[in-house]
């Protein structure tokens, strides 16, 4: 159990050193990464039968579209680009909830999809560099 706890506790340093250190691109790549880990994580807690923790899972993954990816929107710049996000983040939290309610794996399996398509988007979108 303390094991489990110390390496806990030195990938969440890692990412933190991480987040840290990185450009606004790179954040938004770690986000979506970090959406889909959480739906991963409920994928197999979903399988498992465990529901708490299916339902952690679920929480991280809306809590980092909702107060990450969503967050971030600029709507003044981003137009109806930003205005068509916010509505995709919006619908995947609600796919989300729908999931956990029901167990659903499909609906995660629909959110996860969606979250790849727009991670591999963003991916092709070349980070600015510095002038």
């Amino acid at each position: 159990m303390f094991a489990r706890q110390a390496i806990n506790a030195y990938a969440q340093v890692g990412v933190q050193t991480g987040a840290m250190s990185a450009s606004p691109h790179k954040l938004i790549t770690m986000l979506y990464d970090g959406a889909r880990a959480a739906i991963a994580r409920a994928k197999f807690h979903l399988e498992g039968g465990s529901i708490a923790e299916r339902g952690t899972a679920i929480s991280k993954a809306i809590d980092i579209i909702d107060n990450g990816l969503r967050a971030v929107l600029d709507h003044d710049a981003g137009g109806e680009i930003s205005a068509n996000l916010e509505s995709l983040y919006e619908y995947m939290v609600r796919r989300l909830m729908l999931a956990n309610l029901r167990g659903d794996a499909a609906l995660l399996a629909e959110v996860d999809a969606l979250l790849e398509s727009l991670a591999s988007a963003w991916a092709q979108i070349d980070e600015p560099q510095p002038a």
